[in-house]
């Protein structure tokens, strides 16, 4: 069997190459050259004229809900508004009654309470058949009785729900000492942002009455609010069901005085993390709590802080024209992914044959360049006078960089041939000296704080909405060690320490768990190539584990995927429907790992030629980015996109050399 040339120097095969021949492998390249150079001009046409990118981030209809329970709350709905989300949470509901949480996921308990109660809020009457389903649905599960305790706040706001029967969370929480447990900083950064305003909420108990009853999602209408069994004493869980009564009984004997102070220290602690966008934090929750609990401090609407607070969660607000019937729909992002976004879409373009010093690399690099941060936040609790250098996830959030998005940012600006090369080289000597720092006593990086690994914070009744510590994490570590080794850092002793920790964490199966992208395949796309780019040989055992663990799963039409419920269910590990982003991952892998000629990889790559569409995208229904595991799942919109021509880059060009930036 041979191959043709058209004098471009691409093969293109005869007919009825067998698989694995050499024809086989020109047409493979042949079609993952074009889908490249498509995806490389899609990819190119959606960059802002300011430098960056930015996809849509979706999450659930719990987002969508609650900022309609805010605006009745505030006395501040329009109809345009409440119409045009009401039709986005009808799209999302599941045929038999129940919203999920992710694309293809089960119904979840309070996602469905939130969705069914803002769809009454936008006049759906409840004898309506998908209420009616709806309200079955969550009868037949428990009930608002057993919903989180999120959804019974924003329930007790509006006398649905009693505030006796809600956890309770003084807000003299701030005053414990920095080294007390359960002080504001064993908690994550979202966490500790929410759980601040939270203490306001709950010390003041505000009832707004509501406009109708919610007998329907009572499981008995006469008996709503059912005592919850208490756990063995001699149990964590009991023990702090137990304290929480106790809040309950000192709530009543609280000494006025000191109460009024910490709510006013809850207050100023509030403002002062205000970012000049008027946001809290770049997140849509913190900033929604936020805001009520000034509000009910007496700070009215006009006034500067909510003023600007309010305008910052209308810019969380992603409009479609296109919704059912034509009719416009209107969906909330839990936040905005600007530099992150750009990093990795900088990655991709420079992998996919971008030249360094192209005009849309450079401006991108200048964009990142003036998002450094430059000034402390709450992470120099832990590391008091360590400089600041980082990068946050977002456009407009000076408190709270992340670890994560700073080594991108890195792997990105290396990728550049920047005209002022100084000014690069400063910006990279922060980032690494912080990252640096920012290294946990085990070895590893978790993505916003230093040692926040307390096992109390997830142990308290009030929280049970997801993770609330920011423990480190594989994903996190290895793309700082990647880091250090595109730096030429990659024998420093704190880049050793955190290739240690990655062997030590990988799974029996040869995978790593993936804490912020799903699931092990993303922990395994994650810390192969960073393993490989800081000097462990492609032979070495936790290497080819890992190969094998991606060969196995592999699916049948070639792509790789893997369902949310994988944190939950070990069965769903590496199993799931194939996705572009999760095919990307596994391929980057297989790529470090030296697998470019093997089988697996050869029909990876034809997957992802096979199903990119003309334009040069990836359709990508499945929630593959992870807030909380399980608990909170994201569609990035733009992972369909950026790891699909990094993946096709790559084995195209090969793999990045780390530590050979061009000196200038």
């Amino acid at each position: 069997m041979t191959a043709t040339t058209d004098g471009s120097g691409v093969g293109h095969p005869s007919r009825g190459a067998e698989a694995g021949s050499p024809d086989t492998v020109l047409t493979t390249r042949q079609a993952a050259g074009e889908a490249t150079a498509r995806a490389v001009e899609h990819l190119l046409a959606r960059q802002d004229a300011q430098g960056w990118w930015k996809g849509d981030l979706e999450t659930n209809v719990t987002m969508d809900a609650e900022d309609l329970l805010l605006r009745q709350f505030l006395g501040i709905s329009d109809k345009a508004t409440t119409e045009a989300a009401a039709r986005w949470i009808r799209s999302r509901q599941l045929p038999d009654g129940p919203w999920p949480t992710f694309h293809g996921g089960p119904g979840e308990l309070s996602a469905t309470v939130e969705a069914y109660v803002a769809l009454r809020l936008a006049g759906d009457a409840p004898d309506a058949p998908h209420m009616a389903a709806a309200s079955a649905w969550v009868r037949d599960r428990g009930g608002i009785a057993a919903a989180r305790v999120f959804t019974r706040i924003w329930l007790a706001l509006f006398g649905w729900w009693r505030w006796e029967d809600v956890p309770e969370l003084p807000p003299e929480l701030i005053f414990l000492p920095k080294r007390f447990p359960l002080n504001l900083y064993d908690f994550g950064q979202w966490a500790r942002q929410t759980i601040v305003p939270l203490t306001i909420v709950s010390a003041l108990r505000p009832v707004r009455p509501a406009p109708f009853a919610l007998d329907e999602l009572h499981t008995d209408p006469r008996r709503p609010n059912p005592p919850r069994p208490l756990a063995p004493a001699t149990t964590w869980d009991g023990f702090f069901q137990r304290v929480d009564k106790a809040l309950h009984r000192y709530r009543k004997v609280a000494v006025r005085p000191l109460r009024r102070a910490a709510l006013n220290a809850a207050a100023r602690w509030i403002v002062e993390r205000q970012e000049n966008d008027g946001c809290w934090g770049g997140i849509q929750p913190p900033a929604v709590y936020s805001v009520i609990a000034l509000h009910l401090l007496g700070y009215d609407l006009q006034h500067p802080v909510l003023r600007a607070g309010l305008e910052s969660l209308d810019r969380f607000a992603v409009w479609h024209e296109d919704g059912p019937d034509g009719a416009p729909v209107r969906m909330v992002e839990a936040c905005q992914s600007p530099v992150w976004d750009t990093c990795l879409a900088v990655i991709a373009l420079a992998d996919a044959g971008l030249p360094r010093d192209h005009p849309a690399l450079v401006k991108a690099a200048d964009w990142m360049l003036d998002e450094q941060v430059l000034r402390p936040g709450d992470w120099a609790v832990r590391r008091p006078g360590l400089p600041p250098g980082g990068w946050s996830f977002e456009f407009h959030n000076d408190h709270y960089p992340d670890v994560d998005d700073t080594a991108e940012v890195v792997l990105a600006l290396t990728r550049v041939d920047h005209p002022d090369p100084s000014r690069l080289e400063r910006a990279l000597e922060r980032a690494a000296r912080w990252t640096a720092g920012m290294q946990s006593r085990n070895g590893a990086w978790a993505a916003f704080d230093a040692d926040n690994t307390s096992p109390f914070p997830n142990r308290l009744p009030f929280c049970d909405f997801g993770e609330v510590i920011d423990p480190p994490s594989a994903d996190v570590t290895a793309h700082v060690v990647e880091m250090f080794a595109h730096l030429g850092r990659g024998h420093d002793p704190r880049a050793r320490r955190g290739i240690e920790w990655l062997l030590a964490e990988q799974e029996e199966s040869g995978s790593w768990f993936g804490r912020w992208g799903v699931n092990h395949v993303y922990g395994t796309g994650s810390v192969v190539p960073a393993l490989v780019a800081a000097g462990l040989p492609t032979a070495h055992p936790a290497i080819r584990r890992a190969v094998d663990w991606l060969r196995k799963v592999q699916n049948p039409d070639g792509g790789w995927g893997e369902d949310l419920r994988s944190y939950r269910d070990p069965g769903w590990i590496g199993k799931g429907a194939s996705t572009a982003s999760q095919t990307a991952w596994a391929l980057l892998a297989l790529l470090a790992a030296g697998e470019r000629d093997s089988e697996a990889v050869d029909r990876g790559v034809t997957w992802l030629a096979a199903t990119q569409r003309p334009d040069g995208s990836w359709d990508e229904p499945y929630f593959t980015g992870t807030g909380f595991p399980w608990d909170f799942s994201i569609n990035y919109h733009l992972y369909r996109q950026v790891f699909p021509l990094t993946a096709l880059g790559r084995y195209l060009h090969g793999e990045p050399l780390p530590g050979t930036r061009p000196e200038r």
